[in-house]
Formats: C-alpha cells, structure tokens, sequence
C-alpha cells in the first residue's frame, strides 16, 4: 500500500456508505418517529473534531426542518462546562443527539454517561461502529458501518453519519419526498468526483498557494468547518472557515495572490454570497465555488435536488483537493502529524 491509498478509496467509494446511511434511517423510521414524537424543550448535537462540526451543520439543518430548536456543541464543553448549554433548573427534557465515527471517544462517552445519571432526557446515537461503548449508551442507535475506515482523517465515515443526520432530520420534520429523494445523491456524487477530480488535483497540489479560507453560511457554515479541518489536518496549510459575509470583517485582510477562497454557495443567498467570491477574486484570491448551478460556479452538481437535501455534495471533491496537497508536500494523507484515530483519555 503506498502513502494515501486508504484515503482514497475512502473518498472515492463513500456514496455507498451515503446509501447504507438511508437504509439505516427507513429501517429505524418507526423508531425514529418515536422519538421525535415527544416533547424536547431543545435538540443538542454533539461530537469532537469533525463530528462536533458534522453537529453544527446537522443542528442548523434539524431546526430549519422541524422549527425546534437545536444547536451543537463539542462534547468536551458539555461535560466540563455543562451549565453553559443545559439549563440547571430544567423542567423539560433535552434530545441528546451524539455523533462518534468510532463509538469510544472520550470526551462524548463521558457527556453521554453525564447527561443520563442526570435524567436530562433522551440520547440518540449515529455511529459506525455497533459493538462499541457508546451505542450501548443510547435509547437508539443509527450505525453505518460501510462508513468505516482505516484511515485517521474521517472522509467517508463523516459523509455517511451527516447523510443520516440529514435524513433523520428530514424524517423528523415529515418532509418524506426530500428524503426519499436522497437515494439519487449517490450517482450525482460518483458523477462530481469523476468529473472535478483533475480540478481538485491542479488546485491541491499547486504549492504557491499557502492559505485556504472555507466559506459556508447557513446549513453549509459546518460543512465548510470540516473542509476546513481536512486541509488542516492532511496537508499541514494555514485554513480556516468563516461565514460569508463575516469574511469581510476582518479576515480578508489576508487574502492576496497566493490565498485560495472556497465557497460552498445557496440557492437562497446566492448573489450575496458571490458578490463576496467577486470581491475575495479581486484581491488576488484563487476563487474555487461550489454550488447546484450558476454560469461562472466551478463546481456544480447539477442535481435537480432541494436544497436541503445535497449538502452532502459539497465534500468529496473539497476531501480529494486535501488528499492531493498532502501527498504534493510529501505527507501520508492515512496518517496525519500527531494525530490517532480515536482520542481516549484517562483523565475524564
């Protein structure tokens, strides 16, 4: 195996593990309604890394589907600092939806196990591993296991537990036609990662670039966190993720002829959105822009879909322009600098 091969294959077969994740969802329907059919006085997403901003793109979807109210936050802050999320005179309950890839995460064991000794409420798992700690925590489990992986930087796993996020959250809020019209995401994602699979490689393994800004609003603000976590992690390249029209409050002074802006577009605020793209290009910026259509996008998905149901094709190709720059700068895209696949720690 050379340096990066499970990363690509990771990446590169993902929209199977997409379909497993609807399959996951419908078997569990009944279940599901359940669940969503009692009162919550809110709906808390969490997880660390990825699937702490796999959690804050799923919160901002749940509450724009359903008109709960639901919000992320790492799993970490909810257990050392828990009165900054939960209330501690609560009288309703909470739904704790916890996110893990592995199921044995620290940080989101121990806040489970705390929010349950305490009665706060429900606890909803999406995972990828079932014989693991944290699905035996859970009142229900969604566990995908064609999202597993060997590789540390999560790609397919974190696709296949944000589609079930989706779907779930598409369940909940009774839009049956939008998920069942995410069985067609699949065949549009094999058709993005063959079709901008050479524009991924030119702009990742183009070195004169030392700076990548991910802009996402809205449903898409966690998504380009985590496009903005496997630049980090991969290549080791200074990256960060903003909301569009925060990027003019002072971090586009950074931008210049060796910066590149990635902007995960709407339908909704399209002009708004590219007019801050036009603007970043202007400075200097290397502009990549992904949206469904638009004459000047980079990358459109063409997918005939709502908008709430293809966030989903936002990634695969952000995840091959990582993998690329890491193997240009000579690094293993499988085994990040100091990283491991699971954080376990004694001290909690």
């Amino acid at each position: 195996m050379k340096p990066g091969d499970f990363t690509y294959h990771e990446i590169t077969t993902q929209t199977e593990a997409w379909v497993e994740a609807l399959d996951v969802v419908e078997r569990s329907r009944t279940d599901l309604t359940t669940l969503f059919s009692h009162h919550y006085s809110q709906v808390i997403f969490t997880g660390c890394g990825s699937t702490y901003y796999l959690s804050k793109a799923a919160a901002a979807l749940f509450q724009e589907c359903t008109g709960r109210i639901a919000r992320a936050a790492p799993a970490g802050e909810l257990l050392l600092n828990e009165r900054t999320i939960l209330p501690s005179n609560h009288v309703e309950p909470t739904l704790l939806i916890a996110i893990s890839r592995s199921g044995t995460t620290t940080e989101t064991l121990r806040a489970v196990e705390r929010f349950k000794t305490h009665h706060r409420g429900k606890v909803l798992v999406i995972t990828n591993y079932a014989d693991r700690p944290l699905p035996q925590l859970a009142d229900l489990s969604l566990i995908i296991e064609k999202g597993q992986e060997e590789s540390i930087a999560q790609t397919r796993s974190f696709a296949s537990m944000y589609v079930a996020a989706v779907a779930t959250s598409l369940l909940a809020g009774e839009h049956h036609s939008e998920r069942s019209a995410m069985y067609q995401l699949a065949e549009k994602g094999q058709t993005l990662l063959s079709s901008y699979a050479s524009l991924a490689q030119e702009i990742g393994e183009n070195l004169n670039f030392d700076r990548f800004y991910f802009l996402g609003s809205g449903i898409r603000y966690g998504l380009a966190c985590e496009a903005n976590l496997k630049m980090k992690e991969m290549t080791l390249t200074h990256s960060e993720p903003f909301h569009f029209l925060e990027f003019r409050h002072g971090p586009m002074s950074m931008v210049g002829g060796h910066t590149v802006v990635v902007g995960l577009l709407s339908e909704s605020n399209f002009p708004h959105e590219w007019a801050v793209l036009e603007e970043m290009q202007s400075l200097g910026a290397r502009i990549l822009s992904l949206a469904n259509r638009g004459d000047k996008v980079s990358i459109k998905f063409h997918s005939h879909l709502p908008e709430l149901v293809y966030g989903v094709l936002y990634l695969p190709v952000l995840q091959l322009m990582a993998y690329y720059r890491a193997l240009a700068k000579g690094l293993d895209p499988d085994r990040p600098t100091h990283l491991s696949a699971v954080v376990e720690l004694d001290t909690l």
